[in-house]
């Protein structure tokens, strides 16, 4: 009987008892140079002396074999089973990753715009999904794992449409960011806003097709500026041609004017034609109401136009040419709201408010009847156009004994605070094109330091709440926007002694009104002291400061200048020149009125300084800087006044006027009730 070799009977055995999955990791042939030179029997063996797969049948054969040769053959069969178990994890490694790392540039060149490069559709999409490989081989745990997790957060294929429109950032957040340099911009004139609007408009285009609509202005004053931007309208819409962003009639355009009212100039469909509506801009009528319903006016073109904006799938910029605040401002959260949520950026083009203060001046000129006879005038109206901040925080105090009357007019560097707000909120800008020629004009790289407060009005009176010298601050603003501060009189008749001491008498009564109010404010403002370490804002640092420096200064004044009235009045001084009639109260660096007068004007004097050092080249300093150059202390100049011209006899009553002089008086005060009847409201 044939006995069949064990070995290879032992070898079939084996192959009969493979699994398939076994059988499908092992039929795949590999080059020649990656299968292991031990897989073949040693040469110098004979055809009957094979190396059995059982290792124990191995070592009884060679038992008698060197040491390092058993270790040797027991090695090479553990690098055997091993190499196996290698080549099986390679084999079922995808053929694509070989062929992506070969194609991988050792510096390769990226592509600044890589999202539409990936994905399902783009070029470095995967040839295999999980579920197709998962039918060529077996499936780990963790793929399994992996291609489970695949299923349940597969995402859902929506159609995506422009009618949702994605809205701007600010909209995101609860307030927008509204406290960086780009709330403001000075464009140096009408000519630079219409250039930064030119690169806002291309910027859009960009994006994707816009509606422009244009709000101006109505009043009288207005005319100038409206009649600059028609001029260059077509410019600004030819630089939009070149720039190659307006092509399919991707811009529309939209035009309104709002006083009183607000009447659509484009009433049916936005328009294209840049003759049509430069016309309709030279065609505005005056508003003669003086009043400037802004926020009614950007109310109503929102409801207007938002649905064409919509369906049009287009961007929304809604530029504002005025030159005031706005007299409906109370609806600005309203209003803040329903432009956000519809993404529209707003812009202005306006004035810069003035420092601390509601009213600023406009140069306008007009015509009058003056008795038949048309009389054209200029000269400066007061128009609303500030404050700058969401309420006041600049102590409106007069300057004793120096001329502070310059300091009047003071530019705030910002737009008024409504209507900045409404461009911070929604992603635009206020441009100022026009401030006043004889405003105090401050650098706007050092003035971007004291921003004012543009958050919701909620928020501003929640910081007043929590610091007690911000509150004492706007407390004490409002009351010199409230009430009149009294400027006590510095000169005084003294044609005899008795016109002198009454004339003194009569000073001192507003002086004790003053004084009043001035402890009033002392008592806020030193109630808030104790906050004043923990304001880290510079604005609202050098506002409490001057606010405070200020008060005492005065304070100190006041004193002093009682005293020194008492002292007149009881003792006459006497007149050294001849020919003086007149004793006037001059600023002197010498205090007599006592060691607790010159205790409040050191006190003064330290909040002072602290001001002009760390607050160089804004209204604080320069306000600051005009209050220490006035000494606090007070003396007696005498000099000479022609009363008589005056009008005024030598017992300081008023004279009785000639027929003819009362004749002239009387005309020229006719002149006046006659130009304040026809001057213009703005």
């Amino acid at each position: 009987m044939k006995t069949s070799r064990p070995g290879r009977a032992q070898n079939d055995s084996s192959k009969d008892s493979m699994s398939p999955g076994a059988s499908a990791v092992l039929e795949p042939r590999t080059p020649a140079s990656a299968r292991p030179s031990v897989s073949h029997p040693p040469p110098e063996l004979e055809d009957d002396d094979y190396i059995p797969s059982d290792p124990l049948a191995f070592l009884k054969k060679f038992g008698d074999a060197p040491a390092w040769v058993l270790s040797l053959g027991l090695h090479v069969l553990v690098l055997l089973i091993l190499s196996s178990f290698v080549y099986d994890t390679t084999r079922d490694l995808p053929s694509i990753l070989t062929t992506t790392m070969e194609d991988v540039e050792s510096n390769p060149d990226f592509d600044a715009v890589v999202v539409d490069q990936v994905g399902t559709n783009g070029e470095t999409s995967l040839a295999l999904t999980a579920a197709d490989m998962a039918t060529n081989r077996a499936e780990s745990p963790q793929e399994q794992v992996l291609q489970q997790l695949e299923q349940e957060i597969r995402p859902v294929n929506i159609p995506l449409t422009d009618e949702i429109v994605s809205l701007p950032e600010s909209d995101l957040v609860s307030t927008h960011n509204s406290r960086g340099p780009a709330v403001t911009e000075n464009t140096g004139g009408t000519e630079g806003a219409l250039d930064r609007l030119t690169f806002e408009i291309a910027s859009s285009l960009k994006e994707r097709k816009t509606l422009v609509v244009w709000l101006f202005d109505a009043s009288l004053s207005m005319k100038q500026r409206r009649d600059e931007i028609a001029d260059r309208f077509e410019n600004v819409y030819r630089q939009l041609d070149a720039l190659d962003v307006g092509a399919d009639k991707a811009l529309k355009t939209a035009v309104a004017a709002f006083g009183e009212t607000t009447t659509l100039l484009t009433p049916n469909e936005p328009i294209d034609d840049i003759r049509t509506i430069t016309q309709a801009v030279r065609n505005i009528p005056n508003d003669v109401s003086g009043v400037e319903n802004v926020f009614t006016a950007v109310r109503m073109v929102t409801n207007k136009w938002k649905s064409y904006r919509a369906q049009s799938r287009r961007n929304m910029l809604l530029i504002i040419v005025t030159d005031e605040r706005g007299d409906d401002y109370a609806q600005l959260e309203e209003v803040i709201n329903l432009v956000r949520s519809n993404g529209i950026r707003v812009y202005v083009v306006g004035n810069a408010a003035p420092f601390g203060r509601e009213k600023g001046f406009l140069s306008t000129t007009y015509s009058y009847s003056d008795g038949g006879r048309m009389v054209e005038v200029t000269e400066d109206l007061p128009a609303d156009q500030g404050p700058e901040t969401v309420a006041p925080e600049y102590v409106r105090l007069a300057f004793w004994g120096s001329n502070g009357g310059d300091l009047e007019r003071m530019s705030a560097t910002f737009g008024p605070y409504a209507l900045t707000r409404l461009c911070a909120e929604t992603g635009g800008q206020y441009l100022i094109s026009h401030d006043d020629d004889r405003a105090h004009k401050f650098p706007l790289d050092v003035m971007r330091n004291y921003l004012p407060d543009y958050r919701p009005i909620r928020e501003y009176e929640a910081e007043l709440r929590k610091n007690k010298a911000k509150a004492a601050l706007v407390a004490c603003a409002r009351q010199t926007f409230i009430e009149n501060i009294p400027v006590p009189q510095l000169q005084f008749q003294a044609t005899n002694d008795t016109v002198l001491r009454q004339q003194a008498t009569e000073a001192q009564k507003p002086a004790a009104v003053l004084e009043a109010r001035l402890a009033e404010m002392m008592t806020i403002l030193s109630e808030g002291e104790k906050d004043r370490e923990k304001l880290t804002d510079p604005r609202w640092q050098a506002s409490y400061d001057l606010a405070m420096g200020r008060v005492l200064a005065m304070r100190a004044r006041l004193y002093g200048y009682n005293m020194v009235l008492a002292e007149m009045k009881a003792s006459p001084k006497t007149f050294e020149k001849p020919g003086s009639n007149t004793w006037r109260l001059v600023p002197s660096p010498e205090i007599t009125s006592g060691p607790s007068i010159k205790k409040l004007a050191q006190k003064a004097t330290e909040y002072l300084k602290r001001v002009v050092d760390k607050h160089p080249d804004t209204p604080w300093g320069l306000l600051a800087e005009r209050e220490l150059s006035q000494p606090m202390g007070w003396e007696w100049k005498e000099s000479t006044v022609d009363y008589a011209r005056l009008g005024i006899d030598e017992n300081g009553k008023k004279r009785i006027l000639l027929a003819d002089e009362e004749e002239k008086q009387k005309k020229e005060q006719e002149k006046r009730k006659q130009m304040q009847k026809q001057r213009p409201k703005l």
